[in-house]
């Protein structure tokens, strides 16, 4: 039998409804008393849930570093992972988990919902039932996935290249960028040319997190006052959102600005807003200054991967420069140099 750990932080998947209407969250009991089919599985499971039970939205490094923690504490005697996790901030714990936990060598699924479990058209039973049955694939010896993932709405999605993009259908998720790792229908579909394969590697949990990040989301007319109020935020770098394959205005106080935050030591890294696609530095007119001051290129890094990947050099690394040479080296899979 494999011996699956089940951690539950909380979400929608284990919500209901009080006495005015609103959804809040309920503990594991809730999820296994609707899910009976939990006792008829042939794998041992045990469950870790989180007290207080947490809202996504209220995610942060100390929760993402207790989760690790206990992954590691467990590592040994379990044969894969199961988070539930409420959607809003699936994608920022997936790509983060993916940066501490490297070499990892089992699965680690993040999967919950968009309707509770105790509705009668959820899709909480599903996605938890396809998770598990993954989390516990073998082949040869060894876990099939050996990454951190994402689970929902029958695909299985590499984390850090995913994001959450609606709120409105059991279809919350996408990676453009990146091929489905499996798709669940009668059959489980694997596609292994996409798998990480971290079978010769050793596995090893960091547990340091620097959040001293910044966002500068690009628009046209934004003013200098506003860009210059960001640039000089107290943070070692800054996530820039541009246009199109990585493009920005070419007006010289615009680059002017740049470059000064870069040569007090900021790292800015340019990732585009279109969710297709990649930066590519130096292609247009429009961003061969940035490449020319020093900006970084996130090629088609998401944001949430950005965000989290500077966050995990940034705790492992005092060094700016070491920090900007690694960003653009891609680690866990989370982006394609071009």
């Amino acid at each position: 039998m494999q011996n699956i750990f089940i951690i539950y932080t909380g979400g929608t998947i284990g919500m209901v409804k009080d006495h005015t209407g609103t959804f809040v969250p309920f503990d594991f009991d809730l999820i296994a008393n609707n899910l009976p089919d939990l006792a008829r599985l042939s794998y041992n499971l045990t469950v870790h849930s989180f007290s207080p039970i947490i809202d996504s939205s209220n995610m942060n490094p100390e929760i993402w570093l207790e989760m690790a923690q206990i992954i590691k504490d467990n590592y040994d005697a379990y044969d894969g992972f199961v988070i539930l996790h409420g959607s809003d901030t699936m994608s920022f714990s997936a790509s983060v988990l993916s940066f501490m936990l490297e070499g990892l060598q089992k699965p680690v699924i993040l999967s919950g919902s968009q309707l509770p479990i105790g509705e009668i058209r959820t899709d909480a039973r599903e996605n938890l039932m396809t998770a598990l049955e993954i989390a516990s694939a073998k082949a040869n010896g060894h876990s099939i996935i050996q990454e951190v993932c994402i689970l929902f709405d029958n695909k299985l999605y590499r984390g850090n290249r995913s994001f959450k993009y609606n709120s409105a259908k059991f279809e919350a998720f996408r990676s453009p960028n990146y091929p489905v790792l499996v798709e669940a229908g009668i059959h489980l579909i694997y596609h292994h040319e996409a798998f990480l394969d971290n079978t010769a590697k050793e596995f090893i949990l960091h547990t340091e997190l620097d959040n001293s990040v910044g966002v500068l989301k690009l628009f046209p007319g934004m003013s200098p006052a506003c860009i210059k109020s960001i640039l000089n935020a107290d943070v070692r770098s800054i996530v820039m959102e541009t246009f199109g394959s990585g493009n920005t205005t070419t007006d010289q106080w615009f680059l002017d600005l740049l470059k000064e935050a870069i040569d007090q030591g900021k790292n800015i890294v340019n990732i585009s807003q279109c969710k297709v696609g990649s930066v590519e530095l130096g292609r247009y007119e429009t961003s061969q200054g940035l490449k020319a001051i020093g900006v970084l290129n996130g090629y088609d890094l998401t944001f949430e991967a950005a965000v989290t990947k500077l966050m995990y050099l940034q705790g492992q690394l005092t060094d700016q420069k070491e920090v900007a040479k690694w960003m653009e080296v891609d680690l866990r899979g989370e982006m394609t140099i071009i």
